[in-house]
């Protein structure tokens, strides 16, 4: 009997989760109630609800609320919640708002736009807002920029983080483009086992994808057909999918056992088994592959975001929204085995302890050592006592959401005077009396004075110094300077930043560290910048790290091999990363392999080689409504020979996300060799082919000017890019001007400065050539790479044969 029984279950036992299936929460009520009840009220609980009389917690009694010259109006029809306010042409319509995010410290609300265009839609069924069955497809839904603060009960405007003007309609940031979209930034997280469904549509011609002409709403863009499991966050989205759980718990079956794990992910077999199903929705992330489910393994599904700016400061601290993980994983909280439940209820997700007591519950040596002004120097009950304000300051986002930085770090002012981080304790140290009275509305919070410095304000700067020495030399006053003579890996990615000439020795000492004094997401991205300051160098420190214990290393390592002077021995390690255990290695390691030629792989490497390049190209296409996986999958087909495929990809991004900077470029390049190559076209076809080129280089160059004219910082490359397109337009003076301004952004690039000499040499500013042919020569014996700097020196004694000859 019991044989029969097991061969019955063999594809379902607790070993082999594979055929579960979502069955719900109603069908955990039954022997959890007591998790049930806790659950319930839970912010996990309220992640997303359907807007009702009971879940709207803002006013819409006729509120009204104006933003950069428009007003907006919130209302009622019986019971269905509106807001009157600018859409996606321009013009002000009544939209009704179908769902709602959150309760606290602020509600935010959400609009269908159905795939037929039609601005208003069906109010969806309100008698069960906790379905416990795949919800309806769902189409387009936008996130309001209107939200409710729900402790001071009002009405407030989100801007975005980093514009603080009226945005077009056109603008990816408007609340209608795709940057506020539920089904691609929000609906992962909020609800259990959301799928995208998402099916592009078809480009038609260069003229009707114009930028300036497409509507974010319009249905040519693409449909969704979203599902969920359940709207909430509920048992399944951590537990995983419980069908055989719940099927075993209905029989005898010898494998009920806590060892086996009940028919569910074992998430109390490690503290990283619990905190990587933690860490798909509180870390900031990519999807690499599609179908996570509760139980698998992070670095199979996702690539976390490493340590770079503007994410984070470059001592990990966080600057942008990084939602914890990237945070945590740097801490010695971390490498000490901590886990999120530690401190935090699974089920109700509070706090299990409440003040300092969250702490001392593990610090209890006793506790007074640490919870008393022999250690934090404070008087008992300032803020200056509580141990999350020194070791997990806040930063506000959403305006009204203050969240605290889970490194867990000791202050250190002595860094901050160094690279310019922030520290907990100039936070509350600064003086605003010492700058100007018209600055200091805008001063509130330590953000706002790091901002300010970082946007050149030198009196703001002035007294962060002032005030950072000051807790330096309390610090050592109470400590002594044992913590000054202890160096911080932030430190080497701030001279990576800086391309300082000590960047490179730094990045292979925090290489060649373990442990909690050289986190691996710090390992990582010390890598990745290796490659970008000395591509060789990068290439050779990848051998080793292509057998770090870590994922997050070995991805990297894979990414870094191309720069290897070895060709033949990059490719055979890449060929043994493809057998690796992780999935984003084995991607990593497929997306390098194409960068070498064919000839380079073996045969044997084949099989795994394109297995790779499936798990890629899936994780890619999960991502379709985005512009930027089409220009990798039009990338990856073009490597691959693929030029119908490659033009159809590059289609696909200006279709899903017309105003995206990218895909025109790589299209009118390939249309243009298209025109190069087939001289027997008839003119027709030639006119017109010249044509979407001039028209998608027209556009592109706009595109790329709104972009460095709109970020405060922009990036070199994003400069250089710019620099180019107004080459390709015959606009040579403002293209030298553009391209020096990279290379002094970034004053180690080879090619920036090469690219300005031989600008300057078309323009016959032959001593602007001689000055920028110097730096190449200088720039390229940093990389040590001999074939660049002949070609460099090549390149200095032309011109100064040109000079001489004047």
């Amino acid at each position: 009997m019991l044989s029969t029984f097991g061969c019955g279950l063999r594809s379902t036992t607790p070993f082999d989760l594979s055929q579960a299936t979502y069955v719900g929460s109603s069908s955990c009520l039954e022997c959890h109630r007591d998790v049930a009840e806790k659950h319930a009220g839970s912010h996990h609980d309220l992640a997303l609800q359907v807007a009702t009389p009971q879940t709207v917690l803002a006013n819409f009694n006729n509120a009204t609320l104006q933003h950069y010259g428009i007003t907006s109006r919130m209302y009622r029809q019986a019971d269905r919640f509106m807001v009157q306010t600018e859409g996606p042409d321009g013009q002000m319509h009544d939209y009704q708002v179908t769902y709602v995010f959150g309760v606290t410290p602020l509600q935010q609300y959400l609009v269908e736009f159905p795939s037929d265009s039609e601005y208003d839609s069906l109010p969806p069924d309100t008698t069960d807002t906790k379905v416990s069955k795949a919800s309806p497809e769902l189409p387009r839904v936008q996130v309001l920029p209107l939200c409710w603060d729900t402790l001071k009960r009002q009405w407030f405007y989100l801007d975005p983080p980093d514009v603080h003007s009226q945005l077009s309609p056109r603008d990816d940031l408007h609340w209608t483009g795709i940057a506020q979209r539920w089904n691609t930034m929000c609906a992962e997280c909020h609800s259990t086992n959301y799928q995208k469904n998402f099916s592009p549509g078809r480009f038609q011609s260069v003229a009707a994808h114009s930028p300036d002409t497409v509507n974010q709403a319009d249905a040519a863009i693409g449909q969704y057909r979203s599902t969920f499991h359940e709207i909430n966050v509920n048992c399944e989205a951590c537990h995983g999918p419980a069908s055989v759980h719940v099927e075993l718990s209905k029989r005898f079956f010898p494998g009920w056992n806590r060892q086996r794990g009940f028919g569910l992910a074992n998430l109390k077999r490690s503290a990283e088994d619990q905190i990587q199903a933690c860490a798909p929705c509180h870390s900031r992330r990519g999807v690499a592959y599609p179908g996570f489910d509760g139980g698998d393994n992070f670095y199979d599904h996702y690539q976390l975001s490493l340590l770079e700016w503007p994410l984070y400061y470059p001592d990990g601290q966080v600057l942008d929204e990084d939602y914890i993980h990237g945070s945590f994983i740097q801490s010695k909280m971390y490498h000490k085995g901590i886990r999120c439940t530690d401190c935090h209820d699974p089920h109700t997700a509070k706090l299990k302890q409440q003040g300092n007591q969250v702490c001392t519950s593990c610090h209890q040596h006793p506790s007074a050592i640490y919870d008393s002004p022999a250690h934090h120097f404070h008087a008992v009950g300032s803020p200056g006592a509580a141990c999350v304000n020194c070791h997990m300051p806040t930063t506000t986002y959403m305006q009204v959401d203050p969240r605290h930085d889970h490194s867990l770090r000791i202050p250190r002012p002595d860094v901050s005077l160094r690279i310019g981080t922030p520290n907990a304790c100039t936070s509350c140290h600064l003086n605003s009396t010492n700058v100007s009275e018209d600055k200091r509305p805008g001063l509130q919070l330590y953000q706002d004075w790091m901002q300010a410095a970082r946007d050149g304000d030198q009196e703001v700067a002035a007294e962060i110094q002032r005030a950072n020495q000051w807790c330096d030399d309390a610090c050592n006053r109470w400590y002594g300077d044992r913590r000054r003579r202890e160096p911080h890996w932030g430190e080497a990615l701030d001279a990576a930043q800086k391309r300082l000439p000590t960047a490179s020795a730094a990045l292979i000492e925090l290489l060649g560290t373990r442990g909690d004094s050289a986190p691996v997401i710090a390992r990582a991205t010390a890598l990745n910048y290796l490659a970008t300051v000395e591509p060789q160098l990068a290439g050779e420190q990848a051998v080793l790290a292509a057998k770090d214990e870590h994922p997050l290393v070995r991805a990297s390592a894979a990414g870094a091999l191309i720069g290897h002077a070895s060709h033949s021995q990059a490719v055979s390690l890449l060929e043994a990363s493809l057998q690796d255990t992780s999935r984003i290695v084995r991607m990593e390691a497929a997306r390098s392999l194409l960068q070498f030629p064919d000839h380079l792989r073996s045969s044997r490497s084949r099989p795994s080689f394109l297995a790779a390049l499936t798990e890629l190209k899936a994780g890619l296409d999960y991502n379709s409504d985005r512009a930027g996986s089409h220009l990798t999958l039009g990338s990856l087909a073009e490597q691959l020979g693929n030029e119908v495929e490659a033009l159809q990809h590059y289609q696909t991004a200006i279709v899903v996300e017309p105003a995206s900077v990218g895909p025109r470029t790589n299209l009118a390049a390939m249309l243009n060799r298209r025109l190069e190559s087939q001289s027997t076209l008839p003119e027709a076809s030639k006119q017109k082919l010249q044509s979407d080129i001039a028209t998608l280089r027209s556009e592109e160059l706009q595109l790329l000017a709104r972009d460095v004219q709109l970020l405060p910082q922009p990036p070199a490359m994003l400069v250089f890019r710019y620099g180019l397109a107004l080459y390709l337009d015959g606009q040579l003076e403002n293209a030298a001007q553009q391209i020096v301004r990279a290379a002094k952004l970034d004053g180690r690039d080879v090619t920036f400065a090469q690219s300005a000499v031989e600008l300057f040499e078309k323009l016959e500013r032959w001593e602007d050539a001689q000055h920028w042919a110097l730096e190449t020569v200088r720039r390229a014996t940093e990389t040590g790479d001999p074939s660049r700097l002949a070609e460099a020196q090549a390149t200095q004694r032309r011109i100064q044969q040109r000079l001489q000859s004047k």
